[in-house]
């Protein structure tokens, strides 16, 4: 009993403490709020929570419709967690109507979103901070709302997206297509893949151990190829491909559980890897002697036709074996043009390409030097053809009785036995083994003949050279214009490539050059140049040509063809031409920019490609082809046709 009254004691106090505590801060309040103010500021407060703060990207709820929460989840990509939000169900006519409103403005503010991640303006972030909070302030009724109605509200999240965001819509199947996009012609490309798997697993040893696996391999493997066949696409295979793939892929499959050794897979691959390389290197260089003999093998219509126009030639009268307008042949007041060629249509197209664009026809003189063997059909082809108004002269090389070995060092070379067994005898120990050495122009004195210019038009002061590998496309009168200041070449420079520097074409390691000339002076093209035959002869370029040929005797300076003694000769003596008179490439270069080609005066076909071959660039055939009269009566009898 006395332990009882202390007990009873205690709790009182702990009971009546609380509320003595309490009821003394009440009345230090103080006394001037009444009853009539207190209201006011509970009515205030209650206002200021009705003025909910309209969240525009999700609808809104009706108060006067009963609806069914649902969690409503919309990715952000310029956030990294998920922003949560709830929407309501509706249950009338009128609330769906509301909610299509909403849902309208919503799209709005998306955009509005989706400006501000890609940063439109300031005033729109904020916009969009102020509701992600809001959205923040609803996460945790979404936790209540069970699973599948999560599932359910976040498929119809992103159908509302899909339909708030156009641009997003447009992009999306692109995206889709791109990420999941199939390769072309992917059947031809895993029916190869196939063949090669199951080569290597033929050599393999633990599959050579099996005969009944290796049986079935091979009669995949040939199955395999007769489905293949010379298919490059998938359209190209028949209708059972996908069977025999299937097939293979399968007994692919078999051979991958018996070889488990991948040390013994890898030696293969490395192996076959090897051998391919070897394989390819040997067809690399057989290519490129295949090519270097289409380049210089004569097509059966180009040999038919200087044998028929031969014949024609020498049953005509000797009358009728003149060309009319000789009297223009030395006048140094007309534009004369100068081409060597052996090249019946060659020259033909040149010719023909010249006159068509020429303003004034009547002013061109060309003359032509061929060979003794194509003299009679070169000479019987214009006859036959004239060039409309202007005057063309034919002569044969060996007219020209001053040029013998004992004046030209590079006739007396071009003939003798070491040159001969130096560019053609294949297996002989001082044979070049460079391919291109073994062209018969580098042994025509054709080729050389542009160094006796002076000697061969004596009375004439100006010359336009041309090769028989160009086209003409504008009218050259001109190059007639131009102010050589001295200088005895006129060329187009091709400096614009590393390989056309003069390191590229003569021996720098040869004191005699290395002293002489800059390694990587700017080249220039033959083809289409003007030469002034008065500082030509007052300058003695004939002998400065003679003299470095002379000291080339043992081809210890350069090696082939009349470019780099052309370097030599007219080193410090060439005027650079615009580009636009004279375009190179066409005849080994597929990439020409067609802009280029269409502004040239003159289109060159250097190289092996020559548009009168078959394996000439096919789209620049038609620049060449286009000045030849495939009606005429001789290329039809020698069925030359486009």
């Amino acid at each position: 009993m006395v332990r009882r009254k202390p007990v009873l004691v205690l709790l009182c106090f702990t009971v009546l403490a609380p509320i003595f505590l309490y009821t003394d801060r009440l009345s230090s309040f103080p006394s001037s709020i009444s009853n009539d103010d207190f209201i006011e500021d509970v009515s205030n407060v209650q206002a200021f929570g009705n003025e909910v703060g309209k969240l525009n990207a999700l609808p809104q709820e009706l108060t006067n419709a009963v609806k069914e929460p649902i969690g409503i989840v919309y990715p952000d990509n310029s956030i990294n967690s998920h922003q949560i939000s709830v929407q309501s169900r509706d249950v009338s006519a009128t609330s769906n109507a509301q909610d299509e409103r909403n849902l309208s403005e919503k799209g709005s503010v998306i955009e509005q979103v989706v400006n501000r991640r890609i940063g439109k303006d300031d005033s729109e972030k904020s916009k969009a901070e102020e509701e992600n909070k809001e959205l923040g302030s609803q996460q945790t009724e979404v936790q209540s709302t069970p699973e599948k109605q999560e599932s359910k509200s976040q498929k119809k999240s992103e159908e509302t997206t899909h339909k708030v965001d156009p641009e997003k819509l447009k992009t999306a199947p692109q995206d889709r297509n791109s990420s999941s996009t199939v390769m072309p012609d992917a059947r031809v490309r895993h029916l190869r893949d196939q063949l090669i798997r199951a080569k290597v697993f033929l050599g393999l040893g633990a599959t050579r151990t099996n005969p009944q696996y290796i049986r079935e391999l091979r009669l995949r493997i040939r199955e395999v190829q007769r489905t293949l066949g010379d298919a490059t696409k998938d359209s190209d295979l028949p209708r059972n491909a996908n069977e025999k793939l299937k097939v293979m892929e399968q007994t692919l499959a078999k051979g991958k559980q018996i070889q488990d050794d991948c040390a013994a897979v890898i030696k293969k691959l490395r192996a076959m890897l090897h051998s391919m390389e070897e394989q390819l290197r040997v067809n690399k260089k057989q290519a490129v002697f295949l090519t270097q003999l289409a380049a210089k093998t004569l097509p059966k219509g180009l040999h038919c036709l200087p044998l028929r126009l031969s014949t024609e030639y020498y049953a005509l009268d000797p009358s009728q074996q003149q060309f009319p307008n000789q009297e223009k042949l030395e006048d140094p007041n007309l534009h004369h043009y100068a081409l060597f060629s052996d090249n019946i249509l060659a020259a033909a197209v040149v010719v023909n390409s010249t006159v068509s664009n020429a303003k004034h026809p009547s002013n061109l003189v060309f003359h032509v030097v061929t060979d003794r063997l194509n003299y009679a059909a070169m000479k019987m082809w214009f006859l036959s053809n004239p060039p409309g108004k202007a005057a063309i002269h034919v002569q044969n090389i060996e007219e020209f009785t001053w040029l013998n070995a004992s004046y030209s060092p590079v006739l007396k070379q071009l003939g003798s036995q070491s040159m001969i067994d130096y560019y053609f005898r294949t297996h002989h120990a001082n044979s070049d083994p460079n391919l291109k050495f073994r062209n018969p122009k580098y042994l025509s004195i054709l080729n050389h003949l542009r160094f006796y210019l002076p000697e061969i038009f004596p009375k004439l002061n100006k010359v336009v050279f041309l090769d028989d590998d160009i086209v003409v496309q504008k009218d050259l009168s001109g190059l007639w214009t131009i102010n050589l200041k001295g200088k005895v070449n006129g060329a187009v420079e091709t400096c614009g490539e590393s390989f056309h520097r003069f390191d590229r074409y003569l021996n720098f390691s040869n004191p005699l050059i290395s002293k002489n000339f800059d390694p990587h002076a700017c080249g220039w093209a033959y083809g289409m140049n003007v030469f002034d035959l008065v500082e030509w002869r007052k300058q003695n370029i004939t002998e400065v040509y003679h003299s470095w040929q002379r000291l080339n005797h043992d081809r210890l300076l350069w090696k082939l063809g009349s470019l780099p003694p052309g370097l030599i000769t007219f080193w410090n003596r060439t005027f650079p031409l615009d580009r636009a008179w004279h375009i190179l490439g066409l005849g080994y270069n597929p990439h020409v920019a067609q802009k280029e080609i269409e502004r040239a005066a003159v289109i060159h076909y250097n190289g092996n490609m020559k548009p009168w071959l078959e394996i000439g660039v096919p789209k620049y055939r038609n620049y060449w082809s286009k000045y030849v009269d495939y009606d005429q009566v001789f290329l039809r009898e020698c069925n030359i046709s486009p």
